[in-house]
């Protein structure tokens, strides 16, 4: 599971600005790249453990699914042909995460990795031409909107994310890559707005249908 923080302009320091030193506030001049475990992967209408901590974000996300091997992908190849070549489909993530795990360490992994922490699904749509452009990604929680975007406003296309991850990891058929959240987290919020148990979290994203959890 590959994962790209701050891929949207109106995400990029939504989350330093209520809890600073977490990472840059400025916009990436380069895909921010860390993985989730394979152990925090969780199905669509599954429940998800909040393990006691208060802290329990949401970040709804395209999900691009690998078809094929692929490495060193080169820079010269079309964002049209790296989707059809090596993107089987499309699917939902929630990527969920414990923001104070994720700054009092300093990296991100631990507070995105521990269990069930990245519902997936609730299906993978066929085709790398699935989706529409500018298909809608809306996030809410209990039935209130919380993200409201589309993805066409990603700092870097899925086919530059993949490109980018090409040159140092080789993806394989079946890797998820996350392409990153629009703003509306809940540690974006004044007071920040984390999970509570019994909270229904539903990511839909347009031509795919949406992630329950």
């Amino acid at each position: 599971v590959c994962c790209v923080g701050k891929n949207y302009v109106e995400h990029v320091g939504e989350v330093d600005t209520q809890m600073p030193g977490i990472s840059k506030t400025a916009i990436p001049e380069l895909p921010i790249i860390f993985p989730k475990a394979s152990t925090s992967l969780c199905g669509s209408g599954t429940s998800v453990e909040l393990r006691e901590r208060e802290d329990v974000d949401y970040e709804g996300e395209l999900t691009a699914i690998i078809k094929r091997e692929c490495k060193d992908i080169s820079d010269d190849a079309s964002d049209v042909d790296v989707i059809s070549t090596y993107v089987a489909g499309w699917t939902i993530a929630n990527d969920v995460t414990a923001r104070v795990l994720q700054k009092s360490h300093q990296q991100w992994y631990l507070g995105k990795s521990c269990d069930g922490f990245c519902p997936l699904g609730p299906w993978i749509v066929a085709g790398h031409d699935a989706l529409p452009s500018a298909a809608s990604l809306v996030t809410k929680v209990n039935g209130e909107i919380r993200q409201n975007s589309t993805v066409d406003k990603m700092i870097f296309s899925t086919a530059e994310l993949i490109r980018c991850v090409s040159k140092y990891q080789t993806l394989r058929a079946g890797d998820a890559i996350l392409t990153g959240t629009p703003s509306g987290v809940g540690a974006g919020f004044n007071p920040k707005r984390f999970l509570r148990p019994g909270d229904v979290v539903e990511i839909e994203i347009e031509g795919i249908g949406a992630l329950v959890n």
